[in-house]
């Protein structure tokens, strides 16, 4: 009896030793899926915040050193532009400085003004954009015809009208000029061996002259121009010498003028009489 119980008592003591066994691996196996399950206050944007910090630290990283255009052999060539439209130096550096400033400092641009060529040598992704550019501002410039009308006012009667007309492309300036010469002296000399006493001469142009400016804008021009009226009064004598007396008068102003409609720039008076000189332009584009 004593032996079963004993029996009975050892199957009881494994019995428990399994019990604890088993109930230590649950609590082991409960423990490790609780450290792996994301914690209860996480939000769902945390990795998405994470993923742009890290992006936003890329983006403050210095970035490499430019690698030249033409290291590379078969990276570049060159290509020849040749300007159509050019008839100043300045317009074929300013296109050149357009270039310039939209392409790399490595790119090679060179101007040859006698041809109005530009050479360029550069990959083809920035030789197609120089050609763009160039396109762009490559272009035929306006040309406008000025006609001045001069017409003599006396009494409120028209007395007498003159037309001076002239060309002028877009933003170049142009003169006209209609009258005489009259010569002035401006000093005198004698040399040892010479007979008498050597005058020197400046000659002045007498009428009418005309300096203008037009700038096309939408539906006009934006007109600067300078008339200068000159005649002679007379003369007198100075230091024994006989000079003529001139008269002048000057009409200088910058208006914008609408295409083929007269435009009244303003009167000069003619000094003794009680006439005076309208003067009035017109500006035409020429198709």
């Amino acid at each position: 009896m004593r032996l079963t119980c004993e029996g009975r008592g050892r199957r009881m003591v494994k019995f428990a030793k399994w019990n604890s066994a088993a109930a230590l691996g649950l609590a082991l196996s409960g423990v490790g899926a609780h450290a792996q399950a994301p914690p209860a206050d996480a939000k769902p944007g945390t990795d998405a915040a994470a993923a742009k910090v890290s992006a936003d630290a890329t983006a403050t990283r210095p970035r490499p050193p430019h690698e030249p255009l033409c290291e590379k052999p078969g990276a570049c060539s060159i290509q020849t532009f040749y300007l159509h439209n050019v008839s100043q130096p300045n317009d074929a550096n300013e296109i050149q400085t357009a270039i310039r400033n939209l392409l790399p400092p490595d790119a090679k641009i060179y101007l040859v003004p006698s041809q109005n060529a530009i050479f360029l040598q550069a990959t083809p992704e920035l030789i197609a954009e120089a050609q763009k550019v160039i396109n762009d501002l490559d272009r035929p410039k306006k040309l406008f015809r000025l006609t001045y009308t001069i017409s003599e006012m006396d009494g409120g009667k028209r007395t007498n009208m003159e037309h001076f007309s002239m060309m002028a492309a877009d933003g170049q300036r142009v003169t006209l000029k209609q009258g005489s010469k009259v010569p002035i002296a401006t000093g005198s000399y004698s040399s040892s061996g010479s007979v008498g006493v050597q005058t020197q001469f400046q000659y002045l142009d007498l009428g009418m002259n005309f300096d203008a400016t037009a700038v096309s804008i939408a539906g006009g021009a934006v007109l600067k121009s300078k008339v200068e009226q000159s005649s002679a009064a007379g003369d007198t004598v100075i230091a024994e010498v006989r000079e003529p007396v001139i008269r002048q008068a000057t009409l200088e102003g910058t208006s914008i003028a609408k295409l083929g409609k007269p435009l009244m720039l303003g009167s000069l008076d003619i000094p003794g009489s009680t006439a005076h000189l309208d003067v009035e332009v017109t500006v035409e584009e020429v198709p």
